[in-house]
């Protein structure tokens, strides 16, 4: 059973025993002793740990994860410290530095901090096959991402959800409690950030929503 050490572990409790689960844990066993996958199996939940249901005041869905040596860490278009950002982070953080004046450019790509300041960073598909990118799409992670994605639906406390690109989309119509708000822009990566990415203005948007309603903004820096 998977722990998550917060409220997460009671709200997805039956998750693990549904059918479709099992199928993708057996798969998931057979594809970590045979094949390299990525990220390791013991940060595939890291999103979940680090950012409660409770405190998720921002949910970023990404599409699956980096499938590049040690980039993957289980948050969404986050890697470690001393692994190049990659170029849909480096455009990520070009937009806050536009939109919200906050500089990342030139430290590192690890989004740690956004994930404790209630960051959720969620990607539609949780594993990779090393080289080969959306390689465990369609074995059922689009299942269990929908529906912690419709738990954060039933949450009162208002939350952003920020979706880029058309994977993320997809999601928007698990997203119906008129509490929440979504923005919607195309994905970051350099094939289509500038057709909407880029002045898209969703930082300083959610903040601006999280201070009208009386919640604590969320400091867009990594330190």
């Amino acid at each position: 059973m998977v722990k998550f050490e917060n409220d997460w572990d009671d709200l997805l409790k039956d998750e693990f025993t549904k059918e479709y689960y099992l199928k993708l844990r057996k798969f998931l066993v057979s594809e970590y002793k045979t094949q390299r996958i990525f990220p390791g199996m013991y940060d595939i939940f890291n999103a979940l740990k680090m950012t409660s249901y409770n405190d998720v005041k921002c949910v970023i869905i990404g599409q699956d994860p980096y499938h590049g040596e040690g980039q993957a860490h289980g948050l969404s278009f986050s890697v470690r410290k001393g692994i190049a950002p990659p170029p849909s982070l480096v455009n990520i953080f070009k937009e806050i530095r536009e939109d919200v004046g906050v500089d990342n450019t030139g430290k590192h790509g690890e989004l740690t901090k956004w994930a404790q300041n209630g960051v959720l960073l969620l990607n539609s598909v949780l594993t990779v096959r090393a080289n080969q990118p959306r390689s465990h799409r369609g074995m059922g992670w689009e299942q269990f991402t929908t529906d912690v994605i419709e738990l954060l639906n039933l949450r009162e406390k208002p939350m952003v959800f920020m979706l880029w690109g058309s994977d993320a989309k997809a999601k928007q119509q698990f997203i119906t409690n008129p509490n929440h708000l979504i923005l919607r822009a195309a994905h970051p990566s350099p094939l289509s950030a500038y057709n909407g990415f880029f002045g898209c203005r969703h930082f300083s948007q959610a903040n601006a929503f999280l201070r009208s309603k009386g919640m604590e903004e969320i400091d867009w820096s990594i330190d």
